[in-house]
């Protein structure tokens, strides 16, 4: 039923479900009850809907970080520091935020702590608004629609008709930038990692200090950035 469920991030009705599975539906509703009750699903959307919940992704975040198979992206992320000289991380979209799937410093004393597990916002982050520019347009509109959009810092962009023009120029140029959005004096640049598809299954970032990483040396490190992206592609999940 999980793996079943992993299968459609949009959530399943009660009714599709049993029909996927093809068991008898008081059972299905009986183990979606407990289900639901220890957090390992959860009501998505629609109160008919259901989706994986805080238990699972605890879970398959344990799973992919203890996988011995998990060496060549370390290995990849490892390459990539030492090549850039800045923390770089993996992220995937989860929700209506960022999660940070996996994460290797650098060793410059001054630096931004965020562990794998930890989650930050769409709309100021580059990796977010890479997500962002990367939906279909109507779906992209229903999560701005949702979201607070807060202000991180005075940069922050804040209104939809300017994260929509954000969306274009990521989509034309391949990349995204964060200028100070998420952290005054703090800058990064994100870019796909490409799924089957051709279209991003995570995004791959550097940030650092602005007086270290400036905008210019960010967007120069892109084709560095692009390689070691094909090169992920290649060693997650399918």
């Amino acid at each position: 039923m999980l793996a079943e469920l992993a299968r459609h991030p949009g959530g399943l009705s009660l009714h599709a479900l049993t029909l996927q599975l093809g068991w008898p539906k008081p059972s299905v509703h009986r183990l979606c009850s407990q289900l639901e009750q220890a957090g390992w699903i959860v009501r998505a959307g629609s109160e008919r809907h259901l989706a994986l919940g805080p238990a699972a992704l605890k879970f398959s975040l344990s799973a992919l970080r203890q996988d011995a198979a998990n060496a060549p992206r370390r290995a990849i992320l490892r390459a990539l520091v030492d090549r850039v000289g800045e923390t770089c991380n993996l992220t995937v979209l989860c929700g209506a935020e960022v999660l940070y799937l996996d994460r290797v410093e650098s060793a410059w004393p001054l630096r931004l702590h965020l562990e794998p597990g930890s989650r930050v916002p769409l709309h100021c982050t580059a990796s977010g608004k890479l997500f962002l520019a990367h939906m279909p347009a109507a779906q992209r509109a229903r999560v701005l629609a949702a979201l607070p959009l807060r202000a991180a810092t005075p940069k922050s962009l804040t209104d939809r008709a300017a994260i929509e023009r954000e969306a274009r120029t990521i989509l034309r140029r391949g990349y995204s930038l964060d200028r100070e959005e998420f952290l005054v004096g703090l800058v990064a640049i994100a870019v796909p990692v490409p799924g089957a598809d051709g279209r991003p299954v995570a995004a791959l970032a550097v940030h650092g200090p602005i007086g270290r990483l400036s905008l210019k040396r960010a967007v120069g490190l892109r084709p560095v950035l692009d390689a070691a992206a094909v090169a992920l592609a290649a060693v997650l999940p399918a």
